[in-house]
C-alpha cells in the first residue's frame, strides 16, 4: 500500500561554503568550494518521502523570482504535487547559507522570506488534499499558526499529524493538541522541555513533558546513538546505523519524510519504520547537499539487505 502524505513546509536554496574549519568571530578564511542546491525542510522531508514511494502533496509558498521557479520545478521533477505551492510576490524564496567543515559539522542560516510570510491563505482550497492523504508533516520554518490551522483541518479527516519542531520555537500550546507524533532532535527536544538530556532517564522525562502536552507519541534522534521512542505502552532505542559522514544537511529531513513513507496509519509497525528512515538517513549523510543526497526508496532497501 503506498502511503499518502502532505507535506505543509519550507522550501530554501541552499548555498553551501564547505571549508576547512569555521572562522573565529571578525575572521576572513577561503572557502574551498562553493555550491548550490535546493532544499528547506519541508522540500526535504517530501522529496524523502517521495523518493521512498509515498504519494506526496506539498503546501507552502516561494517568491516570485528565479529561486521560486527553480523550487517548484524540481518538486515537480519529483512527482509531487504542487497545486497548492502559492507564489508571493511581496517576498522572496527562502534561501539558507550553509557552511561545512572538514569534520563534517555545518553552520546555517536561513532567510525565510516567503516560508515566514505565510498565512492560512495557503489552505485556501485544500479540502482534497486533507481527504486524500493519510499522514501530515509540518516543521517550524514556517509560522505555527498556519501550521495549526493545517492540522486541525487533518484531525478532521483522521490524518495523522507529524511534527518536527525544528528550528526549535516554543510550541504554541493549542497546537499540541493536534500533533500525533513529534519528531525533535536532542538539541531541540532540551530547549523545548527545559530538561537536560544526559541519559535514557532524562530521554524518558521529556517524552512524558510532551506527552503531558497531548503528544502521544515522541520520537527523539539521537545522532550516532539512533532514535528514541516513547508511545503510551513503550519506549526505548532503535540504533542508528555506523558510517562515514561528510555532510549531515538533511539527514533529520530524510528521516521525517522517510519515516512517513513506511509508516501504518495505527503507528503499530514503528521500530520497523524508525529502522528504514534511520537507513535512508545514514546514506544522506555520505553525500554532500541537502535534496540532492536524498535516497531512492530501492537504494535504502539495498542497503538495509546489507
Amino acid at each position: 500500500m503506498v502511503n499518502r502524505v502532505a507535506v505543509l513546509g519550507s522550501l530554501n536554496v541552499d548555498t553551501t561554503y564547505r571549508v576547512v574549519r569555521f572562522p573565529e568571530p571578525g575572521e576572513t578564511i577561503s572557502a574551498i568550494s562553493r555550491s548550490s542546491a535546493p532544499g528547506g525542510k519541508g522540500a526535504n522531508q517530501a522529496v524523502a518521502a517521495a523518493r521512498s514511494g509515498a504519494k506526496t502533496y506539498f503546501i507552502g509558498s516561494v517568491g516570485n523570482d528565479d529561486e521560486g521557479k527553480l523550487m517548484r520545478e524540481c518538486l515537480d521533477d519529483e512527482r509531487i504535487y504542487t497545486a497548492h505551492l502559492t507564489t508571493n510576490m511581496d517576498h522572496g524564496t527562502g534561501t539558507a547559507l550553509v557552511t561545512l567543515n572538514e569534520e563534517g559539522q555545518n553552520n546555517i542560516m536561513v532567510y525565510g522570506g516567503a516560508n515566514q510570510a505565510m498565512t492560512t491563505s495557503v489552505l485556501d482550497g485544500t479540502d482534497q488534499v486533507f481527504e486524500d492523504v493519510d499522514f501530515m508533516i509540518a516543521q517550524f520554518e514556517t509560522p505555527q499558526a498556519v501550521t495549526l490551522e493545517a492540522f486541525k483541518r487533518a484531525k478532521a479527516h483522521q490524518v495523522v499529524t507529524i511534527l518536527n519542531p525544528a528550528p526549535a520555537s516554543q510550541l504554541i500550546p493549542e497546537l499540541a493538541q493536534y500533533v500525533d507524533v513529534v519528531a525533535p532532535n536532542e538539541t531541540e527536544a532540551e530547549l523545548l522541555t527545559g530538561v537536560k538530556l544526559t541519559d535514557e532517564a532524562s530521554l524518558d522525562l521529556i517524552a512524558q513533558h510532551f506527552q503531558a502536552m497531548g503528544i502521544p507519541v515522541v520520537l527523539i534522534t539521537l545522532g550516532k546513538r539512533g532514535v528514541y521512542y516513547a508511545t503510551k505502552d513503550q519506549a526505548g532505542i532503535v540504533p542508528a546505523f555506523t558510517v562515514t559522514a561528510v555532510d549531515p544537511t538533511a539527514a533529520g529531513d530524510t528521516f521525517i519524510g522517510a519515516l512517513t513513507s513506511q509508516l501504518s496509519t495505527s503507528l503499530d509497525n514503528l521500530d520497523e519504520a524508525i529502522t528504514y528512515a534511520q537507513r535512508a538517513s545514514s546514506l544522506t549523510v555520505q553525500k554532500y547537499g541537502a535534496m540532492p543526497s536524498i535516497p531512492m526508496g530501492f537504494e535504502v532497501e539495498e542497503a538495509l539487505k546489507k
